[in-house]
């Protein structure tokens, strides 16, 4: 494994950051999660312009031009020689002084991590996942805008927990007013007479890179698809339900708080667009390496990353 940190390319076991980066001591940062099919990395361009809105959301710069970190993202997963797998981008606000003072941190550093993965078991998107409630609120978007994705991660920690107490899978946070933000990891969409919902951002929900492909998916496909304000009875009285996420794909709920949702099995309409998207990922964009010839490709499955 080949880690990127700020110009260098390190082993696992030399890749390491400063004490004092205020990533670590504050979670001040932002990151993505980007993944890799077939070799091809699924859209960059629009994880990377997210990033550098994040970056500006909380006025950090990027020392590096976008073009220039695409094609350094695009170097690792060739110098990892990764065929389908996951890439974690990291911009920290750099080394600095104790204290969250910004300023005393002049220079933001860059880490770029490709590995592979293997979450979830491959019965859950057959036979789709448990999800519960968290007692964990989402933060209001008039503190901090859920478009940023930042480094701050605790309360999709703590609502990790929730559902591991819980016994489930996953868990959903509410935000102040009682309407569906997002999952811990994974935006939520409910289906109801074939048109899929999902939460906007107004209501605490990341703009997910798989959630807009979702949503262009379901156009192409002539599946009527909005975002809609959602509370847990439109969950309960969902025909069919499901997540979306980087790591996740589009893995269908089976059961939410303990009830289930339709029939209790994946839906036709989930099938479709799960369908759609996993043809999608195989094709789209260029290979960021080329293979030695005779070398076989890795079959693909889909393996989701919290």
């Amino acid at each position: 494994m080949q880690i990127y940190i700020d110009g260098q390319w390190l082993a696992r076991e030399d890749a390491k950051v400063s004490v004092f980066d205020h990533g670590l001591l504050y979670g001040d940062g932002v990151f993505e999660g980007i993944r890799v099919y077939s070799r091809r990395i699924f859209r960059l361009r629009e994880h990377l312009d997210r990033l550098y809105r994040s970056a500006t959301g909380i006025a950090m710069e990027i020392p590096m031009s976008l073009a220039k970190l695409a094609s350094t993202v695009t170097e690792a997963v060739s110098r990892n020689r990764c065929e389908d797998g996951y890439i974690r981008l990291v911009v920290t606000r750099g080394e600095g002084a104790l204290g969250i003072d910004p300023s005393s941190c002049p220079n933001p550093s860059i880490i770029i991590i490709v590995d592979q993965v293997a979450v979830y078991p491959r019965e859950l998107y057959e036979g789709g996942v448990h999800v519960v409630t968290a007692p964990t609120r989402q933060v209001s978007h008039e503190a901090i805008d859920p478009r940023i994705k930042s480094l701050n991660y605790l309360k999709n920690i703590l609502a990790k927990i929730d559902a591991r107490v819980a016994n489930a899978h996953e868990a959903i946070l509410l935000n102040r007013e009682g309407f569906i933000a997002e999952c811990t990891a994974d935006n939520l969409f409910v289906v109801r007479n074939g048109a899929i919902f999902t939460p906007s951002p107004q209501d605490g929900a990341l703009e997910g890179i798989t959630r807009g492909v979702i949503l262009a998916l379901a156009k192409q496909e002539n599946i009527a698809a909005s975002e809609a304000r959602l509370t847990r009875y439109d969950l309960h009285t969902a025909d069919e339900a499901f997540l979306t996420g980087t790591g996740a794909e589009l893995m269908p709920i089976a059961n939410f708080d303990g009830r289930s949702i339709g029939r209790g099995q994946v839906g036709p309409v989930t099938i479709r667009l799960r369908d759609a998207f996993q043809q999608l990922v195989r094709i789209e964009g260029e290979p960021a390496w080329e293979r030695e010839p005779g070398a076989k490709a890795v079959k693909y499955s889909p393996s989701p990353l919290q």
